[in-house]
């Protein structure tokens, strides 16, 4: 499952997050000052930002020039004698705070993608700073009242779709925000921000302050049997970097999983990656996060019930396209029951293995993966490491990723060296549309290291809006092992479906044709935001493509036939497995955020098993993907209550996976349909509306358990 880190809304930021909706532009209030970036718009192309002059110390500074510029328009707006209009509130309220959201959207990316101590300082700063800012505008009384009385005669106004979209927008997140509670509810509610803000920036520091301490020190090179030459020279290299020269380091990576469990043939060792992994932020020490988990889902709570909510899980989906929490429980209920037992199908063929060969011991965790392969080698003659010499990045990412956008989309892609970078390895890239025509600008930040958050995600630096006349500046980031020195980088597949998936968020923001910033690219609700992300990745495993990038990386030569039926034969295996780690980690998060304040156990432990127990998913060969500590979207990354998203995207994908295999598959006229009906409106239209326009009917779950083999 792949990470979204991105900001969503036009200059409202959620409650959750540090800064407002990434977007760029200009307003007479903003004096340039040439000693920082921040404080003009970049001159290169798009705006793209000028990492090059960019310094630590610019940000606090523009933070504060770009809070108190944008207090001064807010106020400017609110205090406006004229009568209310639709251009002197809303569209004004969407000019404002040009330099907040530039220095937001910078820092808000880097900080996940290349962070530091003094980046991580300025967080633990900033975030209650802008909690109280975003608070200031979204309780401010007088501006409310602009707003509630366009919306009440609205339908008097004359507004287009997407201006009258606008404005119902902005009516709803100020209610939501509080706007209707008494001063001193707000008050409480400003307090309980701004403890929020805090706790949600320590909470997603530990985690990666954890996973960059959490890693295991092999001594003997004879305990790393299974593993490859060439992947023991990196963890030679990892160890050796990390002052341990002649050791072999084992780095932990974010998911509970961790890669080489499937290729290692020492048990013990094993046992202690996947025990060192299920322990992080858990174990005592200076990132031990249950505590902070607790608050914050106390606080959650609290704040849930102060504005008129049976639960924070109540409030957060209201405002998607799920609506209930019923609706979520609703399909958790038919997925979970399925997802067990296919589970326990799949760990009884590999009981049976361990048995024939006289183990003498029970599956655990940390034997799945390694048994894993060995049944999918027994039932399909087929071993996932004989696909890795065919999936060289470049390859992949020229020949599979960008063939098939341009087999959709007849988008074009020039790399280009001359716009500065962050980190020497990222790349970037320069969309050209069908015409020919100048569309994004495409960054792209494939390998792990310290100072990066794990996961995979996409965010925009620019964010497209024709009223401000901007395109979209759009980043991929992957978190790939770094190969040791001279050696390709060679993919797993479920690395290259996280390729394919991550671009399809990328598509999402390149493609985005709204006027106004709050709708841009990928600002729609975050169960859909993952639907063009998760059908991008069927374009993965589509025979022409892969038949078109699956390329020996020393010979050139095209993957095997036979072993290019198998590797599809295989697309089902393991659904069980894939499914139930995803739901357990789904069901944590549902958990925590169900209750009310006076329910929040402060035992977390305890509170896990018990979540596993009720709902029958309590099977301990297959772990959550995260757990509660290091659960980054739950507690730090904006998808509280929302993680649920993965699965309900699915359902809508699986329908449209059928629709697009229905009409030619890898086609311009099919490409261009979903590029107009869903990926150019944004949040411009209601979301379920776009599904139907595209697919011309109503979801179906179905076709996700016949995909998954749920059925079987």
């Amino acid at each position: 499952m792949h990470n979204l880190s991105r900001l969503t809304g036009g200059f409202v930021a959620s409650l959750l997050l540090i800064a407002a909706h990434p977007v760029s532009g200009e307003t007479p209030t903003e004096k340039p000052m040439p000693e920082n970036p921040f404080f003009t718009q970049s001159p290169l192309p798009f705006h793209y930002p000028r990492f090059d002059l960019i310094k630590d110390s610019d940000y606090t500074p523009a933070f504060e020039r770009g809070m108190a510029d944008q207090l001064r328009e807010v106020a400017a707006i609110a205090s406006n004698p004229e009568a209310p209009t639709f251009d002197n509130t809303i569209v004004a309220m969407e000019l404002s705070g040009r330099l907040l959201a530039r220095v937001s959207s910078v820092f808000n990316n880097l900080k996940d993608a290349n962070t530091n101590e003094v980046l991580q300082t300025i967080e633990t700063a900033m975030a209650p700073r802008i909690s109280a800012h975003n608070d200031s505008i979204t309780l401010n009384s007088a501006l409310f009242g602009r707003i509630e009385s366009l919306y009440d005669r609205r339908e008097a106004l004359g507004l287009d779709r997407e201006s009258l979209r606008l404005l119902e927008r902005y009516h709803r997140d100020f209610v939501r925000a509080g706007a209707r509670l008494s001063d001193a509810d707000k008050s409480r509610l400003k307090a309980m921000n701004s403890e929020l803000a805090s706790l949600l920036a320590a909470c997603g520091q530990n985690v990666l302050k954890e996973k960059n301490a959490s890693s295991v020190v092999v001594h003997d090179r004879s305990e790393l049997a299974g593993l490859t030459p060439e992947e023991i020279a990196s963890l030679a290299d990892t160890a050796a970097a990390d002052g341990k020269p002649g050791e072999f380091e084992i780095r932990i990576m974010n998911t509970t999983g961790q890669p080489l469990l499937s290729a290692l043939e020492n048990r013990a060792l094993r046992e202690r990656i996947m025990k060192v992994s299920l322990a992080r932020g858990s174990h005592g020490g200076p990132y031990d996060n249950r505590t902070l988990i607790v608050r914050i889902a106390r606080l959650r709570a609290e704040q849930a019930a102060l504005l008129g909510y049976e639960s924070h899980a109540a409030y957060r989906v209201e405002d998607q396209t799920a609506r209930t929490v019923a609706a979520v429980d609703g399909i958790l209920a038919k997925l979970v029951p399925a997802a067990v037992a296919k589970s326990r199908r799949e760990a009884g063929d590999m009981q049976a293995l361990i048995d024939q060969g006289k183990g003498g011991f029970t599956l655990a965790s940390w034997d799945w993966d390694f048994y894993s392969e060995k049944v999918r080698k027994a039932q399909y003659a087929f071993d996932e490491s004989q696909l890795k010499p065919y999936f060289e990045l470049n390859h992949v990412l020229l020949d599979g990723l960008f063939f098939a956008a341009h087999g959709l989309y007849g988008i074009t892609f020039r790399e280009r060296h001359d716009l500065p970078v962050y980190q020497p390895d990222v790349r970037v890239f320069d969309v050209n549309d069908a015409d020919g025509k100048p569309l994004a600008i495409l960054i792209m930040d494939f390998y792990a290291r310290p100072a990066k958050l794990g996961g995979a995600w996409m965010n925009e630096y620019v964010s497209q809006s024709s009223l401000l006349g901007e395109n979209p500046v759009v980043a991929n980031h992957l978190n790939i092992p770094r190969p040791a020195a001279g050696e390709p980088t060679l993919l797993t597949f479920d690395e290259v479906v996280t390729l394919f998936h991550e671009f399809g968020h990328g598509l999402h923001g390149i493609f985005s044709h709204v006027k106004y910033p709050t709708f841009s690219g990928t600002s729609v609700p975050r169960d859909f935001v993952e639907y063009p992300s998760q059908i991008n990745e069927m374009w993965a495993a589509f025979p022409d493509v892969v038949k078109n990038y699956a390329r020996h990386y020393k010979t050139g030569e095209a993957m095997p036939q036979a072993l290019l039926d198998k590797m599809l034969s295989t697309q089902k295996f393991g659904k069980g497995f894939a499914t139930l780690e995803y739901l357990k980690a789904t069901l944590l998060d549902q958990g925590w955020h169900t209750l009310k304040a006076d329910q929040v156990p402060s035992d977390v432990d305890a509170f896990e098993a018990s979540v596993f127990r009720k709902y029958g998913a309590d099977f301990d060969p297959v772990p959550p993907r995260y757990r509660s500590p290091y659960f980054q979207h739950a507690f730090a990354g904006g998808y509280s209550a929302g993680y649920y998203s993965y699965i309900w995207a699915d359902v809508l994908v699986a329908d449209s996976v059928e629709w697009f295999k229905a009409h030619g598959g890898l086609s311009r006229a099919s490409g261009d349909r979903f590029r107009s009906t869903v990926l150019s409106k944004g949040g411009s239209v209601e979301a379920m509306t776009l599904f139907r326009e595209f697919t011309g009917g109503e979801p179906d779950i179905a076709p996700l358990i016949r995909l998954r083999g749920l059925d079987e």
